[in-house]
């Protein structure tokens, strides 16, 4: 048992890792109405400035594990055995968020159609494992626990059904809030989320948070 999973080159058919993996998913809302419009070139664009700037965001850090995209999402897994780790990958969901207001000012500015997403984040101990086919090259990690799964079904809460674009699970929301706490003493953070009850998935926290200084140079037009 290990606190951290190592980078790739250290995984085997033969070995695992149980450790704490926090996932973070981004995804789309409303993208059957999106990808159905008929001018393609202008869904591209739409698509092309969401992933590459939501991937750039979420893989600077050296806990980064795996990132990718699931048709109208992307996705990343971090290992993250310290309480600091939950904190930092929160930051990124807020910095995600708001750049989506950046970009929907740019969509409008070039007559193409905003978009909303829902981010979810959630954190477990999971167990790791390499599968596949080791002779014909075609192989993965899976991750066997609750953070990957969860993630995923609260990204698809955030932005629907009134619920702000944010959601945390309870064990995502305990690591980092006292982190957040202590970087807004004049604040109080626990007043920015919203306490969820669902009977398969537990707790789960939503929030609508973004980062003033960054919000503050879109309102004033984004200039250098």
């Amino acid at each position: 048992m290990t606190n951290r999973f190592p980078n790739d080159d250290s995984f085997t058919f033969s070995n695992g890792y149980y450790c704490w993996v926090t996932a973070i998913f981004v995804d789309i809302r409303n993208s059957s109405a999106l990808f159905g419009d008929e001018d393609k070139e202008k869904v591209a664009k739409v698509i092309k400035s969401f992933t590459s700037e939501t991937i750039e965001i979420l893989r600077n850090n050296d806990n980064l594990r795996e990132i990718g995209i699931r048709g109208d999402c992307v996705y990343a897994i971090y290992t993250s055995p310290m309480k600091r780790d939950e904190y930092e990958l929160a930051e990124k969901t807020f910095y995600i968020n708001t750049f989506m207001k950046m970009l929907n000012e740019l969509l409008l500015g070039r007559n193409l159609p905003e978009i909303k997403i829902g981010i979810g984040m959630s954190t477990s101990k999971e167990l790791v494992i390499k599968a596949g086919r080791k002779d014909v090259g075609i192989n993965s990690k899976v991750w066997i626990g609750k953070a990957v799964a969860r993630a995923s079904k609260f990204s698809s809460f955030g932005n629907k059904n009134g619920i702000a674009p944010l959601i945390f699970s309870k064990s995502s929301y305990d690591q980092f809030i006292s982190f957040l706490e202590e970087k807004n003493r004049k604040s109080k953070p626990k007043e920015w989320f919203n306490k969820h009850y669902d009977e398969q998935l537990g707790t789960y926290y939503s929030a609508n948070i973004i980062k003033t200084e960054f919000n503050s140079w879109i309102l004033d037009g984004m200039k250098d």
